[in-house]
């Protein structure tokens, strides 16, 4: 069953960015996953949890126009996750715009810089033939999400909650697709969540960035996936 709260916020991205559509730029992807924080005393800072895709989802029209929506909750305070402005953001006018501007590309998130999200199906073309400036299999997407806002927070945890609304058939048309979404661990010991990379690399060099490339890179969080099919 989709979290009540949750939907509610992907409704209200959707009526945010409903005129977005070919235009855009947007993602996602499938399947519950989980990994371990960097720390030697299995201490997470963070828990994920993924409202949508949701395993066997059919997601989507024309390839487009589904979420990407999660939650993350962290066992540290506000300063400490790496957030830093709430955003509502998107291609074209909406790009760094009021009244929460936020950039919009791929790689790592300039508002909620620890978040890695990958899709399996990310295309390096647009089915134009031209660059989608996307790098495969490891890109970030997390800086194509468009609504990034702090749900609930207290002196020693917060809560922040992302959505995407996919506005472009750019992650494969009428196709199965993937989508892993982590924390990256404090890479540069400065105490701040905020080390996520544009790309993560293929550390077993089998083609594929999936669970074990993530793990490699060292996170601060489980890992959620979600297996779905992205419908035309």
């Amino acid at each position: 069953m989709r979290h009540p709260r949750r939907f509610a916020a992907s409704a209200a991205a959707l009526a945010a960015f409903a005129g977005l559509a070919a235009g855009g730029v947007l993602s996602a992807s499938a399947d519950r996953g989980d990994g371990r924080g960097d720390r030697h005393d299995g201490f997470r800072a963070a828990k994920l949890q993924m409202f949508a895709p949701e395993n066997g989802d059919r997601a989507g029209i024309g390839s487009q126009g589904f979420f990407v929506d999660l939650e993350a909750e962290f066992d540290v305070p506000l300063a400490k996750t790496g957030f830093n402005g709430l955003q509502l953001t998107g291609p074209g006018v909406h790009n760094n715009a009021p009244p929460f501007p936020g950039s919009f590309s791929a790689g790592r998130d300039d508002r909620f810089p620890g978040l890695i999200v990958l899709l399996s199906t990310t295309q390096t073309q647009r089915p134009d033939g031209t660059p989608t400036g996307f790098s495969r299999p490891g890109q970030n997407l997390a800086n194509l999400f468009n609504l990034t806002g702090v749900t609930d927070r207290s002196e020693t945890t917060t809560e922040l909650w992302a959505t995407w609304i996919v506005g472009a058939p750019l992650f494969g048309r009428n196709t199965p697709s993937t989508v892993y979404t982590a924390i990256a661990a404090d890479k540069d010991a400065n105490g701040v969540y905020d080390d996520a990379p544009a790309t993560v690399p293929d550390t077993d060099a089998d083609g594929d960035v999936d669970e074990r490339d993530l793990r490699a890179l060292g996170l601060a969080s489980n890992i959620e996936t979600a297996r779905f099919f992205i419908s035309d």
